[in-house]
């Protein structure tokens, strides 16, 4: 692996992370509803399974998943029903004012783990990715570091995405207009659910 490897991958993985999607959707409305602390464990846990996601390509999952399109249906179908479960919610508390009880750091961790285990076309992107840049016959700790990197980068990116939400002026800002942003963040969520659903 060179050098020249890397760099090309981090650029799609930068190009990946800022696309709007389910992730950075979930994580923006979480950020701020609930904070700073609970969008950076949002977050973290996005980071940690895409990163789990890549090593699982380099082990060849989405092979598995070509010999097995019921598995990847399967996993497909769950993790869209559970954007469509998340866009309900949403909807319907949309009105409703923020509680005081603060969201516990783990269970957002673990929603964010949820919400990029939902998409398994993560792990045929990574796949794909992996076959394009770097070379096939690549030594095990090459491979470890790809995933490590990875890693790194999602959670780097996706902490100064919170910290910008963060602020208290664009906070302010999504209190005063929540039902309407709640209502459109479940509109778009339920979209890609479907969308998933859907697709072949």
């Amino acid at each position: 692996m060179e050098l020249a490897h890397l760099i090309a991958f981090n650029a799609t993985l930068l190009a990946a992370i800022l696309s709007p999607g389910p992730a950075m959707l979930y994580f923006i409305r979480t950020t701020l509803a609930s904070g700073r602390m609970v969008g950076l464990h949002t977050v973290w846990g996005l980071g940690v399974m895409a990163a789990i996601w890549t090593g699982l390509a380099f082990m060849g999952l989405d092979a598995i998943f070509a010999i097995f399109p019921w598995a990847f249906i399967a996993l497909k179908t769950v993790g869209a029903l559970y954007l469509i479960w998340i866009a309900y919610q949403t909807w319907k508390h949309a009105r409703a004012r923020l509680g005081d009880a603060p969201t516990p750091p783990m269970r957002a961790f673990l929603g964010g783990v949820l919400i990029n285990m939902s998409n398994p076309k993560s792990v045929l992107f990574a796949g794909a990715v992996i076959m394009v840049i770097f070379p096939q016959s690549m030594a095990f700790s090459d491979k470890a570091f790809v995933v490590l990197n990875h890693l790194l980068i999602e959670l780097l990116v996706g902490s100064a995405l919170v910290l910008a939400f963060s602020t208290k002026h664009i906070s302010a800002g999504y209190l005063r207009a929540k039902p309407v942003l709640d209502r459109i963040a479940a509109s778009v969520l339920s979209l890609l659910g479907l969308k998933l659903l859907l697709s072949r």
